[in-house]
């Protein structure tokens, strides 16, 4: 099998839940840097990749996919034997679900919380920060009753919302009051095939 092109940036949450899956799924990648701060997303030679401008994109043999989330969808149906994006319409709807707090909430609380200390934006950081906390106390909650999101298995809904939440304490977002999600941080990890994003001396993590 060939490889297949992930264009990527390092420190991006949304380019790492693909690179997660692929590893998860133990699918020969090649990795190819998209310098955001050197604004290649923005030239001609990647907006006919993505004309949103925006890593990850993915080219498996000339199917080219951009959108996280859409990509992880891909892959499950694809090359993931059932196992991470069930058929079952109502097991189905739960990931669905998940899918759209990680574009949702995830995205407006602990990635926005990050996008401020580590990349400079200029977000009101103890509204963001605040706006993080009341998210993360719901998916607290929820993995109370479960240990995955969607349920007794690992889904794809667990590879879109981990980057940006194992990150949080990066944008000044701890996680200490939140035992059952540390637990399930825990179990990712522990998944075959997992591999980290490079973690950014940023916020919390300057003193963890």
């Amino acid at each position: 099998m060939q490889a297949i092109k992930l264009y990527n940036f390092p420190r991006s949450g949304h380019a790492h839940r693909v690179e997660l899956m692929l590893s998860l799924l133990q699918l020969p990648t090649e990795l190819i840097l998209v310098d955001l701060a050197k604004g290649e997303h923005k030239q001609p030679g990647f907006l006919a990749l993505n004309a949103f401008g925006q890593v990850p994109v993915l080219d498996d043999q000339g199917v080219v996919l951009a959108d996280s989330n859409a990509i992880l969808v891909y892959l499950a149906q694809k090359y993931g034997n059932g196992r991470w994006l069930p058929t079952d319409p109502v097991a189905a709807a739960k990931v669905q679900r998940w899918l759209s707090v990680a574009a949702g909430p995830i995205a407006f609380g602990p990635a926005r919380a990050r996008l401020i200390t580590v990349f400079g934006a200029p977000y009101n950081a103890q509204e963001v920060i605040a706006y993080s906390h009341t998210v993360l106390k719901v998916i607290d909650q929820e993995l109370a009753t479960t240990p995955y999101l969607a349920g007794a298995e690992p889904t794809i809904a667990d590879v879109a919302a981990y980057s940006y939440i194992a990150h949080a304490p990066e944008g000044n977002v701890s996680l200490d009051d939140y035992a059952n999600i540390r637990t399930w941080l825990a179990r990712i990890e522990a998944l075959p095939g997992f591999v980290g994003m490079p973690r950014t001396v940023a916020g919390l993590q300057k003193t963890a």
